[in-house]
């Protein structure tokens, strides 16, 4: 495959402009997470305790209405809710520049701008994830969904530099501001991506009624419900072990620069497999998916037994290369498996039970390093999550699991220049 044919989605007009919304968000969303910790800080005095708050109040109600907004996004267009998403969200952001810069804002002020901003990313994030196979033709799922994890790779790196650029150079007011921005530019880009309506099996139907029909399905599929009920777990462990026993580890061992080069290598990782994705077809998607996720236990393995930097950096950057493997798998399992009229209510279930653990190993991983000892836990934690991401693989359904033919009239997108 030439590096042409990697680009054919962007032929796809809806696709151009869905992803110049996405390119957009990613970025502001990057520079956001540095701004806001700090806007809440210089508004709270240097509160901790604050800022948890303050991110608490976003993740909450995200969660919680996750389903639900599972079930707006199948029941409207999903350009609609998006759209509708991101001028609320703009609106928050913006709100909360308002008062930084002008010096009122408030700690429930900032919990409950937060709050809103968590709902209605309740309902953005399960129309984000399901409205790809609209905009671009099947057999392009592939490399359209590799172009945005590669916009999504590189300013990952590149957002939250610029976040504390702008934070030190005018205040983390205005670049709140500037993310507000952001929103409201990807909310106008998705004005120009138009899609085919999607036919309702029943339009009547409640939004009880609707969640039992998703959930129906996520039993009724094995490979779906085996992956979810094992990510719930791996991602308590992730969180736990990775996320929030490694920086302490790592201070520990490596030191705080090098803990920033094992997570830049990872990165790294993500990124080159990307492009690897543009041009590589990967035929049994969720076979490769969970060898590839495996690789996340390895740098846990390493901090834990061997701290090693050059060991890390090489266990970060094959993490990394594996994280791209699957999340490309999953979502090609997903979009070319599930019917389209259920997908946003498929993923929002996927998505509440990937996050729902993960405050459990968080809490938890510390009073049990304590009692067994940094290294310990981390080897101990590590392992398990390697073995558990290979017995995945047990299941035919997750290991046979075929790329889905594609019909020689296929219309799910417009092909408009």
């Amino acid at each position: 495959m030439t590096w042409r044919e990697s680009l054919s989605p962007l032929r796809s007009r809806p696709f151009r402009f869905y992803f110049a919304s996405r390119a957009v968000n990613i970025a502001g969303n990057g520079m956001a997470t540095v701004a806001l910790a700090f806007a809440v800080l210089e508004a709270t005095d240097d509160d901790p305790g604050a800022l948890g708050l303050v991110l608490a109040a976003h993740t909450v109600p995200m969660v919680v209405l996750l389903l639900w907004g599972g079930v707006l996004a199948d029941r409207f267009p999903r350009t609609v809710v998006l759209q509708v998403s991101n001028l609320v969200s703009a609106a928050t952001q913006g709100a909360i520049a308002a008062l930084v810069v002008t010096g009122t804002a408030e700690l429930w002020m900032l919990v409950a701008l937060s709050a809103v901003h968590g709902t209605v990313s309740a309902a953005g994030l399960p129309a984000m994830a399901s409205i790809m196979p609209s905009v671009v033709p099947r057999e392009d799922l592939q490399r359209a969904n590799a172009l945005v994890s590669l916009v999504r790779s590189g300013l990952v790196v590149i957002g939250p530099t610029l976040g504390a650029l702008l934070v030190v150079s005018v205040g983390p007011g205005w670049a709140l501001a500037v993310d507000a921005l952001t929103w409201l530019v990807a909310a106008l880009l998705l004005g120009f991506v138009r899609v085919p309506p999607r036919e309702r099996k029943d339009t009547g139907a409640s939004t009880l009624t609707e969640l039992r029909e998703g959930w129906s399905f996520v039993r009724s599929t094995p490979w779906l419900w085996v992956v979810v009920l094992a990510f719930g777990v791996l991602n308590m462990i992730h969180a736990g072990a990775w996320l929030t026993l490694g920086p302490l580890r790592a201070k520990e061992t490596i030191g705080e620069q090098g803990w920033g080069l094992v997570l830049s290598a990872e990165a790294v990782g993500l990124l080159l497999m990307t492009l690897v994705m543009l041009r590589v077809p990967l035929q049994r998607p969720l076979l490769w998916g969970m060898v590839g996720v495996a690789t996340l236990g390895l740098p846990i393995i390493v901090l834990g037994a061997h701290p090693s930097l050059a060991l890390l950096v090489v266990a970060g950057l094959v993490a990394g290369a594996g994280t791209e493997v699957f999340g490309m798998g999953w979502n090609l399992a997903m979009q070319e498996n599930v019917p389209d009229d259920m997908l946003s209510r498929v993923y929002s279930y996927d998505m509440l039970g990937s996050f729902v653990a993960m405050p459990v190993g968080q809490v938890l991983i510390g009073p049990v390093a304590v009692a067994f000892g940094y290294g310990e836990v981390l080897v101990v934690a590590g392992t398990v999550y390697v073995v558990l991401a290979l017995l995945v693989l047990l299941s035919p359904a997750v290991r046979r699991l075929p790329r889905a033919a594609v019909a020689p009239a296929d219309t799910s997108a417009q092909h408009v220049g």
